[in-house]
């Protein structure tokens, strides 16, 4: 090698030149997945990337006027959203759309678990899937997406205009210009007429039942 360099020193040192260009745009597009604010772009669908089991949730109250739009839930029911909501049981809200492969995945993981946990008390407990991404997800997309999750009523996935779908997320103050930007939010609310409990954050099946329940351990 030493002596291709005496050799050849103009041809060497292009050769090294591009070798250290290369290594260069190599450094640059290389994926670390513990640098924080790299952001993936090889999934379209992709956002927020799922916090570590050990993230913390956090905790808070808010009041929330729910607008007078209406939704369509996936079995081709049409009603405003607050009929949806308004009922008497105790009502728990996530927002997702079909084609996330980031956060919306183990958060319907984690509905479908509290709707097992439920048991013979599923009917007592509504829960409610709104789509962020009414555009593509039709009543028969989010049928079949829920499908998947093994979702029965009364948990319901709604869908509808873009603007009754942005009307709803400003409400309870999620709303984000990109979908891909949107975070894990759970909502929980005992009966009509309370503040809402929001949970930042991947709510566990057990936390949120709590929250529901009014159980000491779920304000923790």
């Amino acid at each position: 090698m030493i002596d291709l360099f005496s050799r050849c020193p103009a041809q060497s040192l292009r050769l090294a030149a591009r070798v250290l260009a290369l290594c260069a745009v190599m450094s640059s597009t290389a994926v670390r997945a513990d640098d924080p604010g790299h952001h993936v772009h090889q999934d379209h669908h992709a956002h927020h990337l799922m916090p570590p089991p050990s993230a913390a949730v956090v905790r808070s109250e808010q009041k929330v006027v729910l607008p007078p739009v209406g939704q369509r839930s996936a079995e081709g029911v049409n009603k405003s959203f607050a009929e949806f909501v308004g009922e008497g049981r105790p009502v728990v809200v996530n927002f997702i759309y079909t084609t996330c492969t980031a956060i919306c995945p183990p958060m319907t993981r984690v509905f479908a678990e509290v709707q097992e946990r439920l048991g013979a008390e599923r009917e007592s407990v509504r829960l409610i899937s709104v789509s962020i991404d009414p555009e593509q997800d039709t009543p028969r997309r989010l049928k079949a997406y829920g499908a998947q999750y093994g979702a029965v009523a009364p948990w319901v996935f709604l869908t509808g205009s873009e603007a009754a779908s942005t009307s709803i997320q400003q409400a309870f103050n999620v709303f984000r210009p990109d979908k891909m930007g949107h975070t894990p939010v759970t909502f929980i609310r005992r009966q009509p007429g309370e503040s809402w409990i929001r949970l930042d954050g991947i709510a566990s099946a057990e936390r949120i039942l709590a929250e529901v329940h009014g159980v000491a351990g779920g304000r923790r």
